[in-house]
């Protein structure tokens, strides 16, 4: 018998990739944080002797959620100022909170909050946005995740960075300082064409193109972004982006929900991605993506749950329920966006657009053992006659049981193994008491 470190053996494995196939009564085995082979249960039986086993024989294995659009220390702002239209909510709340408060400690803390809930949901892998990406990078590390960290930039000064000069300084520093981890990857991170101007969105194409790394950025979030870019440039903000390079396979375009036929085509022909956040665009009713269109373009469209002040949560299982049904309404069409689509939207998709597909994304041998184990013998999940359709359109994240990064056993049994939940949320609480108790006094 040959030997391996890990053998899980499940009722279904749901690869992704081939699209749509359920492999039902199979084992994984992994060996040094990949998958090394998958295989019918009683043939994985017969042929490993494992270290450890883990039996789930009411669950599906898929592959780790890929949240290809956060910025997860904002968990600690979650519910601060709901039912405002989005810049409203920017420029009146978020972020003057975020001058007041946002620091190293407060990146941290938000940081672990948000990877413990992202855990507990099934997500293996976050894309993020936001100031002191160093703090993201270690607490990932620390926890065993894999992240995207992005390096942020914009034009105006913050408590982190003055100009785009010390933004893109700092980014540049810490990516040469993680370059060879094998969890932590990055992104360029312009938040939008309206807070870059041209020449900082230049330099970033050229350094995006020698490092070989995606432009992460919201993109067409709102009518009101078109509408100002018209009347400030005379160019809608995506061919403003094109004018200067930026459309490429490294863009990887948050919202999009103003997209017209000529979008989708630059869309298509730069080859890059496209991140849905459909629970954020609701909230803040910045309109509605058409993803079927742009899925119909050939453009690599990914799933993301932006972050929690504007969703609340970073449960990508509802996110896939949600664009299913929004999917279908906004095309008219019962048969558009089907679960098998959505399900990759959430997984490979998003590995794509990170330029991590060769890694992540797929259960198949040589990929690391990115996994995630949802318990289907739930009643809320009973009968089950499509284990895709049922995960799409029925199981919640109280029902991800375990999840594995690179082979690691972060979440066993509901309970995470490499981080203290009892002092995250005491961490948690005295931020809350700390921001409450200054707004009261305003």
């Amino acid at each position: 018998m040959k030997s391996t470190e890990t053998l899980i053996h499940a009722r279904w494995v749901i690869p992704v990739a081939p699209r749509g196939t359920v492999l039902e009564n199979h084992s994984l085995a992994i060996d040094e944080g990949r998958i090394t082979a998958i295989l019918p249960d009683n043939e994985a039986r017969q042929t490993f002797r494992a270290q450890r086993t883990v039996e789930l024989a009411h669950h599906a294995l898929i592959p780790g959620l890929v949240n290809a659009h956060t910025h997860a220390a904002m968990n600690l702002l979650r519910g601060v100022a709901d039912d405002l239209p989005l810049m409203d909510w920017l420029q009146n709340h978020i972020w003057p909170a975020e001058q007041k408060w946002v620091n190293e400690q407060f990146v941290h803390d938000g940081t672990q909050l948000a990877i413990a809930e992202m855990l507990r949901s099934g997500t293996t892998c976050f894309n993020d946005m936001y100031f002191y990406p160093e703090a993201t990078a270690r607490v990932a590390a620390g926890a065993g995740m894999r992240v995207c960290a992005g390096m942020i930039l914009i034009d105006f000064p913050t408590g982190y960075a003055d100009n785009p000069d010390e933004y893109l300084a700092k980014g540049l520093a810490l990516h040469d300082e993680y370059r060879h981890h094998p969890l932590v990857h990055f992104s360029f991170a312009p938040h939008a064409p309206y807070t870059v101007s041209d020449q900082p969105l230049s330099r970033i194409q050229v350094l995006a193109a020698e490092l070989d790394l995606p432009i992460h950025m919201h993109v067409h979030e709102t009518a009101g972004e078109i509408t100002d870019s018209l009347r400030g440039c005379g160019q809608r903000p995506l061919q403003r982006l094109q004018q200067l390079g930026l459309v490429s396979p490294s863009l990887v375009a948050v919202h999009m929900t103003q997209a017209d036929d000529q979008d989708r085509r630059q869309l298509a022909d730069g080859g890059a991605s496209v991140v849905h956040c459909p629970e954020s665009n609701l909230k803040l009713a910045s309109g509605f993506c058409e993803v079927q269109k742009l899925l119909d373009a050939g453009i690599n469209v990914a799933l993301g749950t932006d972050g929690a002040a504007s969703n609340n949560d970073l449960d990508m299982l509802g996110e896939m329920r949600n664009a299913a049904l929004l999917g279908k309404a906004v095309h008219g069409d019962a048969s558009a966006l089907p679960a098998a689509d959505v399900l990759q939207m959430a997984t490979l998709n998003g590995a794509r657009a990170l330029g991590l597909a060769d890694a992540i994304g797929s259960l198949q041998p040589g990929k690391w053992a990115d996994i995630t184990a949802v318990d289907m013998g739930c009643l809320e999940t009973q009968p089950l006659y499509d284990p895709v359709s049922q995960l799409v359109y029925a199981a919640g994240r109280e029902q991800v049981s375990d999840v594995w990064v690179a082979g690691q056993h972060l979440l066993r049994k509901r309970e995470l193994t490499q981080m203290d939940l009892p002092e995250i949320a005491q961490r948690t609480v005295d931020w809350q008491q700390r921001i409450a108790a200054s707004d009261r006094h305003q």
